[in-house]
């Protein structure tokens, strides 16, 4: 049967329409196809090039090398030593159970570690790559290198260690690093750090000391590790390596030589020394005894080591120099006579009587000596040590010039040096008293504070401060830090210190005469070089009450009392008398009197400064010349070599 034109014309049209449909279909189809490979081949290429990148390269953070921490001279008191160790990556791992038992038969592996290894590795990223062992030898070394196709995930690497060459002469300024942990990155001093170098495993970080206080400035920045992986994760290449920034070096003032003879000449004690530049602040030793070697807890230190030392009733952990806050005894009677020269309220020349104690609200205070010393002046008074004068003036100045004058003298004041814990000392007052202990001032409380007793605190780095600016008439400041990268720190030069020339000549004329005078109480340690004379002030402080019948039975006697109830021995000074360049602070922990025991050590340290060495014998006095030249030769000092950073035993 024939069709008719005009069906054969409707069905055209029927073709057509459906064909126009389907092409338009097809021709939107292939144009949003085009639009999208554009998208992703032109606009998106870098993203999806680096997406590629990343299935076959593997980049990982590479720790900078920390930067050294150097002495006034060079001498490196913080570096780095090669270390072997061994890492793994738990991305690149199917079974990690299985890998670390057949690294196991390749290297001795302690069985707590191990169960360290796997908890750290359920803890961390992926890719972040954990430490399993460091501080190996080059054979274990060398084990797993051969071993690597049986050990996927598995890098052996060769970084960085510090190191403390030093060890025990610089634990207290230094500091210590150690693995970076939970709570520096939540609660301590990392907290708002978000240097991405944290989050490596086992990252070593300052703990205390220059090292923690000046960490950012010594880690340096990271650098990156690109590794071609296969399918598998395993390492086929190494692609790209960039070492990243290493720290900043760091300078101190610290001079490492007359560091180690200050650690040195205290050994056996429990004591503190500072040395200071009365020219412009700077800290030429910094000693706290007992120590301890910080390389211990880099390594990791063990719970007997601990413990040894947390239980060493000696405290060889804390910093006396810098976190120590003791009654600074007489000493603090330099504060006292300046507060009363400078309020006008005694003359130098007016004498005070003392017939060996003084009578205050229905208390008597007495003198060390218990005869009196009699009449006596304010030049007399320091070289004597007459306690009676100090309470007369005391009462006469009041507290508040006196804490006033203590803290334009440096106390009561947290100096800003990068020392942990510094302590801020205690220059009390009325308001203070109220404050903190909700009571009133008495009289017998300002007679205490006259004589570095009572509420007075001060630490050793702050009676150094003390005595540096009556030497020199300047408010100097502490200063650690010498240089940064070897770029000298500018020093600000001290304002003048606010106190009358002929005030500051009365106190050090006292002082002078404390050692070079045959009624002085530290005559016995005085240097016998007219042109490094020493000017000095002994104190010891009680660190318990004595009561009347102990007094009357002579049970106050040192001596007689156990180690923790004896005094502390104190002594402060400078040399050389006209031109004053050193100052030095001691304190002997319950030592006893500052006279005999913390006086000698103070000179000895002073000399070592002066002649930037060991000082001739003829600056001792002649009947002691004999027990120094054997202690000289029994002290246990090192040698240091600026050169190349390098010290020997000596």
């Amino acid at each position: 049967m024939r069709r008719s034109p005009r069906d054969v014309e409707s069905s055209t049209r029927r073709v057509s329409r459906r064909a126009l449909l389907l092409g338009g279909a097809q021709l939107s189809f292939m144009g949003v196809l085009a639009l999208r490979m554009h998208y992703m081949q032109v606009d998106q290429a870098d993203k999806f090039r680096l997406l590629a990148e990343g299935n076959r390269i593997q980049i990982r953070l590479l720790p900078p090398a920390r930067g050294p921490i150097l002495d006034r001279r060079g001498v490196i008191v913080a570096g780095n030593e090669q270390n072997y160790s061994i890492v793994m990556v738990r991305e690149n791992v199917e079974d990690v159970d299985a890998v670390l038992d057949r690294l196991a038969t390749l290297i001795p592996l302690d069985p707590d570690d191990l169960e360290r290894v796997r908890t750290e590795i359920k803890q961390r990223a992926p890719n972040v790559a954990v430490t399993i062992a460091d501080r190996m030898s080059w054979e274990d070394l060398s084990k797993v290198a051969v071993n690597a196709p049986a050990l996927p995930g598995i890098t052996p690497e060769v970084g960085l260690s510090r190191i403390y060459p030093l060890d025990k002469d610089f634990a207290h300024v230094a500091g210590y690093v150690g693995p970076v942990s939970d709570y520096d990155l939540t609660k301590g001093y990392l907290a708002d750090d978000d240097d991405p170098l944290l989050g490596i495993p086992k990252f070593p970080v300052g703990k205390v000391g220059v090292e923690a206080k000046l960490e950012q400035i010594l880690r340096g920045k990271a650098g990156e590790l690109q590794n071609e992986v296969n399918a598998y994760g395993r390492v086929m290449r190494e692609l790209g390596r960039h070492p990243g920034d290493p720290g900043s070096s760091v300078t101190l003032t610290v001079d490492a030589g007359l560091q180690n003879y200050v650690q040195a000449r205290m050994a056996g004690e429990s004591a503190a020394a500072v040395l200071m530049d009365c020219r412009n602040g700077d800290l030429l030793a910094v000693g706290s005894a007992p120590s301890y070697d910080p390389n211990k807890f880099v390594r990791g230190i063990s719970v007997a080591d601990y413990r040894a030392l947390t239980d060493d009733i000696y405290r060889p952990l804390a910093n006396k120099a810098a976190q120590g806050a003791y009654p600074p005894g007489s000493t603090f009677k330099l504060v006292t006579l300046l507060a009363a020269l400078d309020a006008g309220v005694i003359e130098p020349e007016e004498t005070v009587y003392c017939p060996g104690h003084v009578d205050r609200s229905g208390r008597r205070f007495h003198c060390w000596k218990r005869a009196g010393h009699g009449s006596i002046d304010a030049v007399n008074s320091l070289a004597q040590s007459c306690d009676v004068y100090y309470y007369d003036v005391a009462e006469r100045v009041g507290i508040e010039r006196i804490s006033a004058m203590a803290r334009r003298l440096g106390l009561g004041e947290r100096h800003d040096l990068p020392l942990s814990g510094m302590s801020e000392g205690l220059a009390p007052d009325k308001a203070w008293k109220r404050e903190r202990r909700g009571e009133e001032w008495l009289v017998g409380d300002t007679l205490n504070a006259g004589i570095g007793q009572g509420f007075v605190l001060a630490s050793p780095i702050q009676l150094a401060v003390m005595t540096a600016r009556i030497a020199s008439g300047l408010a100097l400041k502490p200063r650690l830090i010498k240089a940064i990268d070897g770029e000298e720190l500018p020093v600000e030069p001290a304002p003048p210190l606010g106190v009358a020339d002929e005030h500051l000549r009365v106190v050090r004329r006292g002082m002078f005469n404390v050692s070079n005078n045959r009624r002085g109480t530290a005559f016995s340690s005085r240097i016998d070089d007219d042109d490094k004379r020493m000017c000095g002030k002994t104190g010891t402080s009680q660190v318990r009450n004595i009561t009347a019948a102990e007094r009357a039975r002579g049970v106050s006697s040192n001596a007689s009392l156990p180690w923790e109830r004896r005094d502390h021995a104190l002594f402060v000074c400078f040399a050389p008398y006209e031109a004053p360049e050193i100052a030095c602070s001691t304190i002997v922990e319950h030592g006893g009197g500052g006279s005999a025991v913390a006086a000698p050590v103070a000179r000895d340290m002073l000399l070592q400064a002066l002649f930037d060495g060991t000082p001739p014998l003829e600056a001792y006095p002649a009947n002691q010349r004999n027990t120094i030249r054997e202690r000289q030769k029994t002290l246990k000092l090192r040698t240091a070599d600026a050169s190349n950073g390098e010290v020997s035993n000596g």
